[in-house]
C-alpha cells in the first residue's frame, strides 16, 4: 500500500535509492521525521494519548525523500553518531558532584547566533554553560531532558565520560529542535495536514 501511494518499488531489506526504490529503513526514517513534527503531535494529540500513532502516507515522491533525509539526521543525532558537544562548556574545576540542579539565563548575548544562553549549575560553583532556555525546557514525552538527566545523578560525582555525554546530549537536543522546525516548515510548504 505504501509503495502504491508513494510510487516507488519496495525492496525488502535495507534502503532503496529513493529514486525508483525504497526499503524498510526508508519507511522508518520517514516515520521518525513525521513523528517528530510538532504540528503532527498537536494535530493528533488526542489520538496519540490513547493509541499507537498512525503514519500518514504521501503520494509526493520528493516530499517523501526529503522527510527520509530529515529522519536520517534525527536518528544520527539521537544515537549520538553525529554529535559533538563543543558548544556546551564545563570549565570550572571542582568536585563534579551533582548536589542541586539550577538553570539561570546569562545576561550576555551569544553574538554569533543571536540567542540567549544559560548555565546549568550542578553545585554552588560548577556549571554547564551554553544551553539556551528553549533547549533547557525541551521535553521528550513528559520529561524535561536536560534537567532529568542531571537530577537522576544527584549525589553522584560525574565522570569525564558522563560530562561529555551530557554536553553531547544538549547539542543533540538543540539540533533536534532545528530539524523539527524544518520538518514542520517542509510539511507546511507541501500543503500541511492531511498529507497528500
Amino acid at each position: 500500500q505504501f509503495a502504491e501511494t508513494v510510487g516507488l518499488q519496495f525492496v525488502p531489506d535495507g534502503r532503496g535509492d529513493l529514486k525508483k526504490t525504497f526499503g524498510p529503513e526508508d519507511v522508518f526514517y520517514y516515520a521518525y521525521a513525521i513523528f517528530h513534527s510538532q504540528s503532527y503531535r498537536e494535530r493528533f494529540a488526542q489520538f496519540l494519548a490513547c493509541e499507537f500513532p498512525r503514519l500518514p502516507a504521501t503520494s509526493n515522491h520528493e516530499f517523501f525523500t526529503r522527510l527520509c533525509k530529515y529522519g536520517t539526521g534525527l536518528v544520527a543525532l539521537h544515537t549520538m553518531r553525529d554529535v559533538n558537544g563543543d558548544d556546551v562548556a564545563f570549565d570550572v574545576p571542582g568536585s563534579n558532584v551533582v548536589e542541586q540542579v539550577n538553570y539561570i539565563t546569562v545576561e550576555k548575548e551569544d553574538r554569533a547566533k543571536g540567542i540567549r544562553r544559560g548555565r546549568v549549575y550542578i553545585n554552588a560553583s560548577q556549571y554547564f554553560e551554553g544551553i539556551s532556555p528553549a533547549v533547557w525546557q525541551m521535553r521528550i514525552g513528559s520529561y524535561q531532558v536536560c534537567e532529568k538527566w542531571l537530577k537522576d545523578r544527584k549525589g553522584r560525582t560525574l565522570t569525564h565520560d558522563e560530562i561529555e555525554h551530557y554536553q553531547r546530549t544538549v547539542s543533540a537536543l538543540a539540533e533536534t529542535r532545528t530539524l523539527m522546525a524544518q520538518i514542520d516548515s517542509l510539511i507546511s510548504d507541501h500543503g500541511g495536514w492531511p498529507l497528500e
